[in-house]
């Protein structure tokens, strides 16, 4: 009867032990992970370092960041000369608001040193500081541009690509390029067209066109592919095609080039209207006006 009462007695114990043993775990996870087999401390996160003003990231996104990557710890600071010291885990991305970009190059040798491999991507808000893509490109360690008006799960999509070293450029960044190459295009397309053609652009059903063919004829006037005019619609290749096709059909045109000089001619008169309506009314005025 005594061995029977220690040998319950010693499960009773055991039980008691692996209950609480559960209950440790169960509560306190986040022990668990960073201690080691060993019951050393594991340092396996990483730093996302935000410069930017307080205002410029709110806590939301704070704390969207941080429940989307759990072994990121988030730290912000207001300029990259506070950006130059030592964080309790090491950093792997700064996010550096654009405004900041012309003192890349004076703190770039001390972010390297004390922030090995750490990559710099700029967060521009809409409107607030405009980059261009070749100071973007000659900046050192810089990976690209991150618009702060993104979707936020498009947004986050971004973050995890740079933390995996990749890159990021949006298409607002190319569009003086594009603006530029167009209006040579054009320039070119102008001088070299048929008589033939003219008339032609005289007899279109240019008011026909819906309000998305005109759109779509708009972007495909700045240069722009189908595969990025459905992008930034929300539409799908195939859809721009249909509408392309029907917007040739609609202006007699032969192909996308001549329907994009309908267009350009179209907004020249346009101008030329106001410009003319504007100088009759400037001739009726009094002298002195």
């Amino acid at each position: 009867m005594f061995l029977i009462r220690r040998q319950v007695g010693k499960i009773a114990h055991s039980c008691e032990h692996w209950a609480g043993d559960l209950m440790y775990r169960v509560a306190i996870p986040s022990a668990r992970r960073a201690n080691g087999a060993g019951g050393s401390v594991q340092k396996t996160c990483k730093t996302l370092l935000i410069v930017a003003p307080a205002d410029f990231v709110s806590e939301c996104l704070v704390f969207a960041i941080e429940r989307e990557f759990p072994s990121i710890a988030v730290e912000q600071v207001a300029t990259l000369a506070e950006a130059c010291e030592a964080f309790e885990c090491p950093v792997s991305l700064i996010l550096l608001d654009a405004g900041q970009l012309p003192d890349v190059a004076g703190h770039s040798e001390r972010i390297s040193h004390l922030h090995p491999g750490a990559q710099i991507m700029l967060i521009q808000e809409d409107g607030r500081h405009e980059v261009s893509i070749r100071d973007v490109v000659t900046a050192r360690n810089v990976r690209g541009v991150l618009p702060m008006n993104l979707k936020l799960d498009v947004w986050l999509s971004v973050v995890r690509l740079v933390l995996r070293g990749g890159e990021y450029f949006p298409l607002s960044l190319f569009e003086p390029i594009i603006e530029r190459r167009t209006t040579v295009a054009t320039t070119f397309t102008e001088a070299t067209a048929k008589p033939q053609a003219q008339a032609d652009s005289d007899t279109d059903d240019f008011d026909e066109l819906t309000d998305r063919e005109l759109q779509i004829l708009g972007m495909v006037a700045r240069g722009l592919q189908n595969k990025l005019i459905a992008a930034a619609l929300g539409l799908s290749e195939h859809t721009v095609k249909i509408h392309l096709h029907n917007i040739i059909t609609k202006l007699g045109a032969h192909n996308r080039t001549e329907a994009a000089a309908i267009f350009h001619g179209r907004r020249g008169e346009a101008a030329g209207e106001r410009d003319i309506g504007a100088g009759a009314i400037q001739a009726q005025l009094p002298l002195g006006v």
